[in-house]
């Protein structure tokens, strides 16, 4: 049976208009879904009975299931989520006092191999659909604490967002339209490590936040971290960059993860002001956050507060980003959605 929380609203449309049915019916539809979170047909109480019988006899609403719910001290709460074919992957919900942000996964898998990620080990997995990327949300949204309401959503969990191109534009599409989540652009944010033509298609299509994880100022450093610096070395990365249409006011975010020893010293601090001068943008700091099996460490808190000072001196707005659920592997670098065990 075909999924309706897979479908967009114009998706939708088509296939209301197929069935036969008014085209008002679409809105209906699609408010149930993505805005209330309807679970099943029944709930459509302002849809005749004839045609709520008639869905749940050629459609259904099927998310992934919430598994595992991990409780941090700091607040943060992590999703284990089960796909229909047994493969896992991971939310992460950070309640603030003025907001809620949730990070959701775009692969199970993912195929990047960043030396400082641990869903780097799960390998190459595959695409979530839009309706598994959706169902994150509706579910984290069903299973927050009362009176919690999402604010903003970021896609920058499991996987490379720009690598699952089609579904991701079409998840954009969704959280955005006023008709269904009705987020505002500027509450959803796209992590990329640098795929520099996917970039080029997203800044086509949407104005949601896009955020680049840089992590290294030379090509030698950033390859040995990331494999995809040799698809798209940095200096096509920083004109990609600069070419980004971005509104007046706008800015990309830079992510840049600090490794003990690898890419925080002051020589890196000095390259990084030069490097990033043509792009508008802030940078945000990421101590490194451990893992089992991973030989790097986190910078020691010194050489953070000197590496932000730098970029501070030099103009940029700047941001040390603190570790949210790191006691339960939740933190940036952590995810790798260990399957439940009986």
């Amino acid at each position: 049976m075909k999924n309706l929380l897979d479908f967009t609203y114009d998706e939708l449309a088509a296939e209301v208009s197929a069935m036969g049915e008014r085209s008002f019916r679409a809105d209906q539809l699609y408010a149930w879904i993505q805005r209330r979170g309807a679970r099943g047909f029944e709930e459509m109480t302002d849809i005749s009975k004839a045609l709520r019988a008639r869905l749940s006899r050629e459609y259904t609403l099927a998310r992934p299931e919430a598994a595992r719910v991990l409780a941090s001290g700091d607040g943060t709460r992590k999703i284990l989520f089960v796909l229909d074919d047994g493969l896992c992957v991971e939310s992460v919900l950070m309640p603030e006092k003025d907001r809620a942000t949730l990070c959701v996964s775009t692969q199970a898998g993912c195929a990047m191999g960043c030396l400082f990620c641990r869903t780097a080990a799960m390998g190459p997995g595959r695409n979530l659909t839009l309706a598994e990327m959706a169902g994150q949300v509706l579910e984290a949204e069903r299973l927050a604490p009362e009176g919690l309401r999402i604010t903003n959503v970021v896609l920058m969990g499991m996987g490379e967002p720009l690598a699952n191109f089609d579904n991701v534009a079409r998840l954009l599409e969704v959280l955005t339209d006023p008709r269904g989540m009705a987020f505002g652009a500027r509450k959803v944010t796209l992590s990329t490590v640098g795929l520099v033509p996917a970039i080029e298609r997203l800044g086509a299509i949407s104005q949601v936040n896009l955020a680049v994880s840089l992590n290294a100022t030379t090509d030698e450093v950033r390859s040995r971290l990331m494999p995809v610096n040799r698809r798209h070395p940095i200096g096509e990365l920083i004109a990609a960059l600069g070419r980004y249409p971005l509104k007046r006011g706008r800015r990309i975010t830079i992510e840049y993860v600090m490794i003990d020893g690898v890419n925080d010293g002051d020589d890196d601090a000095a390259r990084l002001t030069r490097l990033l001068r043509p792009i508008p943008c802030k940078v945000n700091l990421i101590p490194f956050n451990p893992f089992e099996g991973s030989r790097f460490r986190p910078p020691r808190p010194s050489r953070v507060a000197s590496f932000h000072k730098r970029l501070l001196d030099a103009g940029y707005a700047v941001f040390t980003r603190e570790s949210r659920g790191r006691d339960i592997d939740a933190a940036c670098g952590q995810l790798a959605a260990r399957p439940l065990h009986p």
